[in-house]
């Protein structure tokens, strides 16, 4: 028989057969699975999307050392740069919406251009 006290993996059911049983069920045992499987997909994709962000920003930061900078949208792109992955919006009491990249941010301009700021440089004045 089990051990005394060994409770199922997934549900917490008590346990009864072989020692290294882990679960009380098949049932249990797919659905241990599965939930794992799907947890590993959510990581996988929040892993993703942190790179992406992690990524956006350093291009940024090292396409603006200076922390104000006016460049061709093109240059951020060739340098690798996502604009689907931003951490936030800001938008100004003109009306301009400013995408982060936690604390770098970028403005498309008319005529393929974007303007890239810092947020502690230029955003708090």
């Amino acid at each position: 028989m089990g051990e005394i006290g060994k409770q199922c993996g997934h549900c917490g059911e008590p346990i009864a057969g072989r020692a290294d049983k882990r679960f009380c069920s098949d049932q249990c045992r797919a659905r241990s699975g599965n939930r794992r499987k799907l947890e590993d997909r959510a990581e996988r994709l929040m892993r993703e999307v942190n790179n992406a962000l992690r990524r956006n920003r350093l291009i940024l930061e090292r396409l603006s050392p200076e922390g104000k900078t006016t460049l061709r949208r093109e240059v951020l792109l060739q340098a690798g740069f996502d604009l689907r992955y931003f951490t936030h919006l800001y938008r100004t009491q003109k009306g301009n919406t400013y995408h982060f990249c936690y604390d770098y941010g970028y403005l498309l301009l008319e005529e393929e251009k974007v303007l890239i700021v810092n947020w502690q440089q230029y955003m708090e004045r």
